[in-house]
């Protein structure tokens, strides 16, 4: 499957984020299977808003943007396209601006050029 080795990559680096997203992900798919890791990203991407929401110091997601970041740099397209579409365009949704706000700013450029691009703005 493509996009096998960004799911086990970032599952075995980021323990404790995968919880968080592995919870979501059960709410809304009722298990969590390597067969469904496009979906999964987008559950990542709501499990970090919640953070967010909750007003989590952003120091401790940086090292995952600069995860994504990366991956985006050297993936696949199927990767990149995950990255984008999964990822990066749920990322920020229902997130009050203001708790958004230094997230945003931790946001690595050729991600939130993604987002802008889908989006047509930062986070409202």
């Amino acid at each position: 499957m493509p996009l096998d080795n960004l799911y086990s990559n970032f599952r075995a680096e980021f323990p404790e984020v995968t919880r968080l997203a592995d919870r979501k992900h059960i709410q809304e798919w009722d298990s969590v299977d390597p067969e469904m890791a496009f979906s999964w990203f987008e559950s990542l991407a709501k499990a970090i808003n919640l953070e967010m929401s909750r007003a989590a110091p952003v120091e401790q997601y940086l090292p995952v943007f600069e995860f994504f970041r990366r991956e985006f740099m050297l993936g696949t397209e199927e990767e990149k396209k995950c990255i984008d579409a999964s990822f990066v365009e749920n990322l920020f949704w229902g997130v009050d601006k203001v708790k958004a706000k230094n997230y945003w700013l931790a946001f690595p450029d050729v991600l939130k050029k993604l987002y802008v691009a889908f989006h047509g703005r930062g986070p409202a």
